[in-house]
């Protein structure tokens, strides 16, 4: 059977992906794994909003698994993660999507701020 062309391509693009690419697309997938939860959970189609909002879970636990610890900041991250992960089984937990919607404005900001970094980061390379 033949290997589905899109796959192998984003299995590429993935590959070549510098560390702050890879970083802010980690941010873009977790966003979009909480609107799906948000959405399930309004739908009351809970299987699916608990299996939306553990992915995203996973990505913040990878994040934070992924810090360099000699840095102050990495603290700074470990407890702005766990305050995220808090939020999101609360409201899977509840089923209420307060909590979720909490915590998407911040870890999307926070995505940007990776992304404006990468920005000036590979300005300052070139």
């Amino acid at each position: 059977m033949a290997e589905n062309p899109y796959k192998k391509y984003r299995e590429q693009s993935i590959n070549t992906m510098t560390q702050g690419e890879l970083l802010g697309l980690l941010y873009d997938t977790c966003v979009k794994r909480l609107n799906e939860g948000v959405y399930f959970i309004e739908e009351k189609n809970y299987s699916k909003a608990n299996e939306s909002l553990q992915k995203a879970e996973r990505i913040l636990r990878y994040l934070d698994g992924t810090l360099d610890r000699q840095y102050e900041i990495s603290e700074n991250l470990t407890l702005l993660y766990d305050y995220f992960l808090r939020r999101i089984m609360t409201g899977n937990i509840h089923k209420d999507v307060e909590p979720i919607n909490e915590v998407i404005p911040m870890i999307e900001d926070l995505g940007k701020t990776f992304k404006e970094a990468e920005k000036i980061a590979r300005q300052q390379r070139n």
